[in-house]
């Protein structure tokens, strides 16, 4: 069965979750400079939540006036501690193996300005107090690693939102996947567009994504 990813009741968790997995975790250059820690999975959300949340304070009636303000803060600034390339392998899957090198930097690109357009407006009302980071329960010795953290729905009920991480070649971690009450949103979008890619091929679903980000104004990463 799917698991679409489009629930209105998760529209704000998912919002905080994905725009922080395509990128919201690199200091405003007005921030200093170890503004983010990199070194442990756990400094790095709480580290990168603080910078998005100063931001999101500082900013807020600009991002809700225009929201490609948002989305070209995120594309500028907020980028390099995600592994964008590696979360959208694991979500193409089996077709990342047949696709051609030109389809899958498209699909990179196409796939992040998808999300950003997707969930970055949830973000403009979200506040750093709806957030909590849980203690770390990991080894951060191992090349993977899974921060917990809650977020506090408008109703006041929590959702359980885990951050996937794995340690580059240099040491730095960074983020790949988001599982929300228990739900990979990697895998969740691997079953959405591989059931469109099996019908329509791969080439039908890059044009609807490039279709659908040329519309937002979106860039590239």
């Amino acid at each position: 069965m799917m698991i679409r990813v489009t629930r209105p009741r998760f529209a704000q968790a998912l919002g905080l979750a994905l725009v922080m997995l395509l990128g919201v975790l690199q200091a405003r250059a007005t921030f200093a400079a170890d503004a983010i820690d990199a070194s442990r999975p756990q400094a790095l959300i709480e580290s990168s939540s603080r910078v998005l949340f100063a931001d999101l304070d500082a900013n807020r009636a600009k991002y809700r006036k225009d929201i490609s303000q948002l989305y070209k803060v995120v594309d500028t600034v907020f980028l390099p501690h995600v592994d964008v390339d590696f979360a959208a392998q694991q979500v193409l899957g089996k077709h990342w193996r047949t696709a051609t090198p030109d389809q899958r930097k498209r699909f990179v690109a196409a796939f992040y300005r998808s999300l950003l357009t997707t969930y970055g407006d949830a973000l403009v009302d979200f506040t750093g107090d709806r957030m909590k980071v849980l203690p770390f329960q990991g080894d951060a010795s191992q090349p993977r690693a899974s921060v917990r953290t809650e977020i506090r729905r408008s109703n006041g009920a929590s959702v359980a939102v885990a951050y996937s991480l794995r340690k580059d070649a240099a040491g730095a971690w960074k983020v790949w996947d988001v599982v929300i009450e228990g739900i990979s949103y990697v895998k969740s979008f691997r079953e959405d567009f591989g059931l469109e890619v099996d019908q329509k091929g791969l080439d039908a679903l890059l044009q609807r994504l490039e279709a659908s980000a040329a519309k937002s104004g979106a860039r590239a990463p």
